[in-house]
């Protein structure tokens, strides 16, 4: 997913919640990335461990050049920026992660302290060293789950693209005025941030027009993200891709498309068209 990011190209991603089940679904899909919710989902570890397991296809990675999962696992941890939540992203990076969406960024601070959390300790005047790592050193899961030594872990579990040779992305949520005020400030003083991701949904409660992305006072809020990241080649994702909505989402210019599978139901529409049981006509009983 950081190869398409890097070379300007467009990803496609989309939520599911940490459960086996649906990673097995997922895993043998044309999605570059799933980022595993937890911020609105019970924060379950071992159900995330399991389920960053279920995503592995063996026959995808039999027959490919990588180890790594087709679909790239990401978390979406539950604690807004300004908690500072770094044991969230230590933890599902430890699990093998390859990246950690934060909710609600608002600040300079706050950004640099998702970035550093993202990232191992080095001393002062190495290479790349700010933003300082925070991250604690237990890298045996997420080494065994990239099918990976230790040693070369290390070597490529920084974040990008500071590190052009990292595997681990961060991906900041903007999702209110005060975010967007301080963006261009949070991308020209912290380096590491690889996705911007606009929330739209809070964003929208904030102005006073819940759930109603086509607002015009929604859609200037969006339009200052994206003008923001596109100044400074930070590429931006769109939360809430549907059908109706993905060539004008593509027109703006976002890169980072997440859209939903949608479940049908055809033999069970037909049947009850062709049966004259057709909903909303029947009465109850």
């Amino acid at each position: 997913m950081i190869g398409a990011l890097e070379s300007g190209r467009h990803a496609f991603a989309s939520f599911a919640a940490p459960d086996p089940a649906s990673a097995v679904e997922f895993s043998t899909t044309d999605y570059d990335g799933l980022v595993f919710e937890t911020e609105h989902k019970p924060w379950d570890v071992t159900a995330l461990r399991d389920s960053l397991q279920y995503l592995l296809n063996r026959r995808q990675i039999h027959a490919a050049d990588s180890l790594a999962p087709a679909v790239t696992p990401l978390v979406r941890i539950p604690a807004n920026g300004g908690e500072k939540a770094q044991w969230h992203a230590k933890q599902v990076l430890d699990l093998g992660a390859y990246g950690v969406v934060w909710p609600h960024i608002t600040t300079v601070d706050e950004a640099r302290n998702a970035v550093a959390a993202c990232r191992y300790p080095s001393l002062p005047g190495s290479p790349r060293h700010e933003p300082a790592g925070l991250r604690g050193d237990s890298p045996g899961a997420a080494a065994r789950y990239w099918g990976i030594t230790n040693a070369e872990y290390y070597a490529r579990s920084d974040v990008w693209p500071l590190d052009p040779d990292g595997e681990v992305l961060v991906a900041l949520m903007i999702e209110d005025q005060r975010g967007i005020e301080n963006l261009p400030d949070i991308l020209d003083q912290v380096p590491g941030i690889g996705l911007i991701l606009i929330g739209e949904g809070d964003l929208s409660q904030e102005l006073g027009v819940p759930r109603q992305y086509e607002h015009p006072r929604v859609l200037e809020c969006k339009r200052r993200v994206l003008d923001v990241c596109g100044e400074r080649g930070v590429a931006v994702g769109h939360p809430h891709v549907t059908a109706d909505n993905v060539k004008q989402v593509l027109d703006d210019g976002y890169r980072f498309l997440m859209s939903a599978p949608v479940r049908s139901y055809p033999g069970l529409d037909l049947g009850r068209t062709l049966t004259g049981r057709i909903p909303g006509r029947e009465g109850l009983r």
